[in-house]
């Protein structure tokens, strides 16, 4: 933004240092701080203010694209449901599509089976009993 070469601020430094003193001068650079920050901030707002106000115009100008365009739609094809039904297609007489119909490969049966693990029966007490018997 500002095009200060660091020769110049290495000479601004040691004349603020000379004029206001090493006493004062954390002060006095806090305050600078705090200005800065507070114009940082004045000028984030006054930017996010104008894209605000962009993003409005844009939406009112797409708007009234849109509603022209509706118009122009809604001119074209007429929405009459009593009256004129001579733009509308009769899906109703068109012949019913073909299904091929036959026996299922083999493959596709073997495909959907569902292989299931071989169940074992629990060991029971008295087999437990007669085991652990010496």
């Amino acid at each position: 933004m500002f095009d200060i070469a660091s020769s110049e601020l290495i000479l601004v430094a040691l004349i603020a240092l000379l004029v206001i003193g090493p006493k004062d001068l954390p002060r006095v650079l806090r305050a600078v701080g705090n200005w800065l920050g507070k114009a940082r901030r004045m000028a984030a707002h006054f930017r996010s203010g104008l894209d605000e106000m962009v993003r409005q115009s844009e939406i009112e100008e797409l708007e009234k694209k849109w509603a022209a365009e509706n118009e122009r739609i809604m001119r074209e094809f007429p929405a009459d449901p009593i009256g004129d039904t001579a733009n509308v297609r009769q899906y109703d007489s068109l012949p019913p599509p073909e299904i091929e119909s036959g026996p299922i490969p083999d493959d596709a049966k073997t495909k959907t089976k569902v292989k299931t693990k071989a169940k074992t029966k629990a060991p029971t007490k008295s087999a437990v009993k007669a085991d652990s018997t010496p």
